[in-house]
């Protein structure tokens, strides 16, 4: 048998196929908690994805691979920032929940961030129908959560289940909206229980 039959019949070698950079999992946090520091500080507009990789520590490519799009990514960074900032309680009463709810929508808008985000929400909202279309998208995601307060309250016979529940949901953004529109002074923690015995006077059984 020749050599040239010989090196035909040998094993091929063993090819070592590169691998991949591991997916780092705490990315995606960083990357959310950068892009809603960007747009709490600044608003959606001034947020740049080269400025949100830069403070998450990643490559531009690796926000994209997770948003395709900056208006995704905003959504998504709001999304969150409303999460941390106001979370939804599960006291196991009405009045535990929309104290509590209460209460941290109240110390988010008079920090100092909360309320230049919630002016420069809606100066951007107004100029800017896309913009008002992602901060709507980012509201309406969080508000689903909020209705679950009320949900679980009619389910315990504590709320009337006739409500408008959209409506009570929004009754303390409506409230900060107009004040922030004309200028007058967010609502203080001091008025926190009369805002809680106003919605629930109005809907528990």
């Amino acid at each position: 048998m020749g050599t040239g039959a010989a090196l035909s019949n040998s094993p091929a070698p063993e090819v070592r196929r590169k691998r991949g950079r591991p997916r780092d999992p705490e990315a995606d946090g960083r990357i959310l908690a950068a892009a809603s520091s960007l747009i709490l500080m600044r608003g959606f507009d001034s947020m740049t994805v080269d400025e949100v990789a830069t403070n998450a520590g990643v490559g531009k490519a690796t926000v994209y691979r997770r948003w395709a799009r900056k208006e995704d990514l905003a959504v998504a960074a709001m999304e969150q920032l409303y999460r941390d900032e106001m979370p939804i309680p599960d006291t196991g009463s009405i009045r535990g929940d929309v104290r509590e709810m209460y209460a941290s929508v109240l110390t988010f808008i008079n920090s100092p961030n909360g309320t230049d985000y919630i002016r420069t929400t809606i100066k951007e909202s107004m100029r800017d129908e896309r913009i008002a279309t992602l901060y709507r998208e980012a509201a309406e995601r969080v508000e689903k959560n909020g209705l679950a307060v009320f949900e679980r309250a009619i389910a315990r016979g504590e709320v009337r289940p006739d409500i408008h529940m959209s409506i009570v949901v929004q009754l303390i953004s409506g409230i900060i909206a107009m004040r922030a529109i004309t200028g007058q002074a967010m609502p203080a923690m001091s008025e926190l229980d009369q805002l809680v015995d106003f919605v629930l006077d109005g809907i528990c059984i």
